[in-house]
Formats: structure tokens, sequence, C-alpha cells
């Protein structure tokens, strides 16, 4: 069964560490596909059948949750919601950049990553 991963699109260091989480995420993981969720909001004709598909695991940045608003006013509740502020917060990781990863933030999009991961695990069974 192929997930659909839906990252943050926020132009914060949380929104960076969740686009790059997806995309490791993608390259590592057969099974799974990503959304974009800039066309998702502009309702592409393509992504509003593709989101409704796929099991989604929302991959939020901040406590504002705007992946999951934004799938919901499309008519889709997603099956897994990682935050990344509590995920990374468990490791007493923080994000320092908006655009580029430095070693901090590749070790935060490492977490990020793995949290997925047992994520998709879980939801595959």
């Amino acid at each position: 069964m192929k997930i659909a991963l839906a990252a943050c699109g926020g132009m914060s260091p949380n929104g960076l560490v969740s686009r790059a989480s997806v995309y490791d995420t993608n390259i590592e993981c057969e099974n799974t596909i990503s959304i974009c969720m800039g066309a998702t909001s502009g309702d592409n004709p393509h992504l509003n059948d593709l989101i409704k598909k796929y099991p989604i695991i929302a991959v939020n940045g901040c406590k504002s949750e705007c992946v999951n608003t934004i799938l919901s006013k499309k008519g889709v509740k997603v099956m897994d919601t990682v935050d990344i502020d509590v995920e990374l917060g468990k490791c007493g990781k923080v994000a320092e950049n908006t655009v580029r990863l430095n070693e901090n933030d590749e070790d935060c999009v490492s977490l990020i990553c793995n949290v997925l991961k047992d994520r998709i695990v879980s939801i595959d069974k």
C-alpha cells in the first residue's frame, strides 16, 4: 500500500526539516509518495484526486497544523500527524535554519525520518 507524506511548506526551520524529512523518506521508502501542499492549496486537479487516494501522514512544522487544516478544507482526514516541535523536543533538538541545512538541522531531519519510518510501518501493517 502506498502512503502519502504531506510536508509543511512554511518558511521556518521546522518547515525546512519537514520538507527535507519527507524528501529523504520518499527516497528510502518505496511505498511512499509526497504531496505538494502549495499545489493542493491551489486546487491542482491532479492533486485533488491524489489526496483522496492514499492514507496521508501530515508533517507539521508548528502548532498551527497548516497541513491538517489545508487537507481538512479539501475534505481529507489524515491518517496520522507528526508535529516537528514535539518530536524534536523529545530529543532536546531545535532546528536552526530556514533555507539551508546545517549539521544540527541534518540531525533533526534524521530524527524525523526515523519517526516517519516508524509511523509508515505501523500504518502499513
